[in-house]
């Protein structure tokens, strides 16, 4: 795994190197976003098949490694975007042509525009198309991914929905289309033998697509007979914490719906392990990594029948409507009062869990790759 320094660094100096592939993961920084962990999980595998040159705020062990400002990821906000993409636009590209790479691969939509680059781009969900808003992301999918996604030579995405979504949304052919499923680090996730306490729990933002309000509606038909507690484990938005905390109030939940901020990595396993269910009442997902994080654990899964969602579950856990609290209270219901359901989905999420790799999803990213060169 890389390491990260304490103060910016500065690429003025650039170090000589030569590699037919470049990779940018100027995007990546020190949280336990999914998107880090794609490019931190990933790209190993690509350094002893493809031993590339990597851009990255970071150093890699055993890797030509070209560091770059570490201010410019999520971590600085809008600024650390904004800082990004103008250095993505005005100096990556001269960067790929002074050590004469052949292709760039980007685990983000992020390249530059124009500048005669082969690039290779993840695209890992339309979510801002799909639920649009007055944000700078929804902004930069309608003005700038369209012209990226037709200059691309391939592209990368983590399920079948999003593929569909690209054609759907961009017109992007299917074959310029590679499904790289997300896979989870089984050595962390994965059954600890502890006992099930009595709490429901969701892992996520707060962000209305993520549908808690009818979440927190469901719980409230179900919370008095069943007598538990549910958990939303994640970054705490101030844009959207008011509506959330709104809803608990309205419902009478205070005392039983408990926030968690940004549970550190080592403690995840243990709050999924010790769940009755994780509940993804999410109205759409690129692939759903939480979902296949608590799988992993041999935690039951309740989720919605739709977006990628259901190309992670399989036949392993429970779905609903996620538009109708009252078909997510009973899926919640019929996995709190049936210990063989929860034996049997237990044991199902686990064994499907195993489908999903790393080293599958690095084998069929560096076919593509060195098909490419």
């Amino acid at each position: 795994m890389p390491t990260y320094p304490t103060t910016a660094a500065s690429i003025g100096g650039l170090v000589p190197a030569s590699s037919d592939l470049l990779i940018n993961l100027a995007y990546l920084n020190q949280e336990a976003t999914g998107l880090s962990h794609y490019g931190l999980q990933l790209v190993p595998h690509l350094i002893r098949i493809l031993h590339p040159v990597l851009l990255s705020p970071c150093r890699w062990p055993g890797a030509t490694t070209l560091q770059i400002p570490n201010n410019m990821t999520a971590i600085q906000g809008l600024q650390g975007h904004l800082r990004r993409l103008i250095w993505t636009q005005t100096q990556l590209g001269q960067i790929y042509h002074q050590i004469g790479s052949r292709l760039l691969f980007s685990p983000v939509p992020e390249a530059p525009l124009g500048q005669s680059i082969r690039k290779v781009i993840t695209v890992h969900d339309l979510i801002p198309l799909r639920f649009p808003s007055r944000s700078f992301s929804t902004l930069y999918f309608r003005s700038h991914l369209p012209r990226l996604l037709k200059e691309s030579t391939h592209i990368f995405c983590n399920s079948q929905a999003t593929a569909q979504d690209l054609q759907s949304f961009y017109q992007v052919p299917e074959q310029r289309l590679t499904i790289t499923p997300l896979a989870c680090d089984r050595q962390q996730f994965r059954p600890l033998r502890l006992d099930r306490r009595n709490y429901f729990v969701y892992v996520g933002r707060l962000n209305p697509y993520k549908n808690l309000q009818r979440l927190i509606k469901a719980f409230a038909l179900i919370q008095r007979q069943l007598d538990c507690e549910l958990w939303l484990v994640g970054p705490v938005d101030r844009r959207f914490l008011p509506a959330v905390q709104a809803q608990i109030e309205a419902q009478g939940l205070t005392e039983v719906v408990r926030f968690k901020n940004y549970v550190p990595r080592k403690e995840l396993p243990i709050i999924l392990n010790q769940a009755i269910a994780l509940v993804h009442p999410s109205l759409w997902e690129g692939f759903g990594l939480t979902v296949l994080e608590a799988m992993s654990c041999g935690t039951p899964v309740l989720v919605a029948d739709r977006s990628s969602l259901p190309e992670v579950v399989g036949d392993a856990g429970l779905y609903f409507d996620p538009l109708q609290p009252e078909a997510i209270a009973e899926s919640m219901q019929a996995i709190a009062q049936d210990s063989g359901l929860q034996q049997r989905l237990s044991a199902a999420a686990l064994a499907r869990s195993q489908q999903f790799s790393w080293e599958r999803t690095s084998r069929i990213t560096i076919q593509q790759l060195q098909a490419l060169l």
